[in-house]
């Protein structure tokens, strides 16, 4: 691994771009080029380091075109739609120095219960891998890199609220399920990932037992 001072903080962001086929991606650099790379690869010599949150989204979802000479370029912000059509994205992929502490299910009760039924909540977890929420009415989710795994938006008082915190069943499903995306999110340095399915949600325990054995690819 690189030293460097951002691991103090652990964790930094690179900016990577990848097409729309998924074949091909780019890794921003410190002089501005642009070089080849696998999607979410390690840190290289040379790489862009961001610390910056609010510079790393102003980066992420941004559209890029290819230059003559086979760099990217910034084609602007997308239009609303335009992550439908056929192009190159930037995405801000985070890189850590070491594992990250395990969600805990303790503060997704808490904060499930905290929540006030009839507005829609997206219930997720931070990039330090602690349970928040969002007011979806107000507040961003696309492009939000505090959202590192996102549940659905639900208002309905099985979900979110006091008797909803109280349902043990469902709070240790959805336990498992955020448990499920957060190994996804380490494994790929994808952010806003969504929660698996509850049928292709494994136990808990596995999960654990894979996130206690996880650690930063060097």
């Amino acid at each position: 691994m690189i030293a460097h001072a951002d691991e103090l903080r652990g964790l930094c962001y690179t900016i990577d771009a990848l097409s729309d086929s998924g074949k091909h991606a780019w890794r921003l650099q410190e002089d501005g080029s642009w070089r080849s790379c696998r999607y979410g690869e390690p840190l290289k010599q040379g790489d862009k380091r961001i610390t910056d949150v609010d510079e790393a989204e102003q980066w992420a979802g941004q559209r890029l075109k290819k230059t003559s000479d086979g760099q990217l370029k910034p084609a602007g912000q997308p239009g609303k739609f335009d992550f439908w059509v056929r192009g190159i994205f930037a995405h801000a992929v985070p890189h850590r120095f070491h594992a990250p502490s395990l969600p805990q299910k303790d503060d997704l009760i808490r904060v499930v219960a905290s929540l006030t039924p009839g507005i829609p909540w997206l219930v997720y977890l931070d990039a330090d891998g602690r349970f928040r929420a969002l007011d979806s009415r107000s507040e961003p989710i696309i492009g939000n890199l505090d959202i590192a795994v996102r549940g659905e938006i639900a208002s309905s008082p099985e979900y979110v609220g006091p008797d909803a915190a109280c349902n043990e069943q469902n709070m240790s499903q959805l336990y498992a399920q955020f448990l499920g995306g957060w190994l996804e999110h380490l494994n790929t340095g994808r952010m806003g990932v969504f929660v698996p399915d509850p049928e292709k949600t494994k136990d808990a325990e596995s999960y654990i037992e894979a996130l206690n054995a996880w650690h930063p690819r060097s």
